[in-house]
């Protein structure tokens, strides 16, 4: 993953995402998923934007499908924003750079 956007797994998604500090934004998508790919930028752009603020990261529902299905993903990309270890909002689909970063501003507050 770039830099500033973390890889997050099944196996590290209790003490990375639920138990972390900060408010955690994952992103659900899977390799195959064109829309996903293309957030992929704009993800890394938010990543480095909200860096110190909030955790960024893309969780792969191919390799990483525990976590996926726990949440429910149903459609990818998807995004879930974490706050003190609960789901807190999310955005289905491709969204446009404004929605995300006006939505990582409500949850980090």
């Amino acid at each position: 993953m770039a830099e500033g956007l973390k890889d997050f797994t099944d196996a590290g998604f209790e003490a990375d995402v639920l138990q972390s500090d900060k408010p955690v934004l994952v992103d659900f998508w899977a390799t195959w998923c064109g829309p996903c790919k293309a957030m992929t930028p704009t993800m890394e752009k938010l990543a480095a934007e909200f860096d110190g603020r909030m955790v960024v990261g893309k969780m792969d529902i191919g390799t990483e499908p525990q976590s996926a299905g726990r949440y429910g993903i149903r459609s990818i990309p998807a995004l879930l924003f974490f706050k003190n270890g609960e789901v807190v909002d999310s955005i289905v689909g491709k969204a446009a750079e404004d929605k995300i970063r006006e939505t990582m501003e409500k949850v980090v507050g």
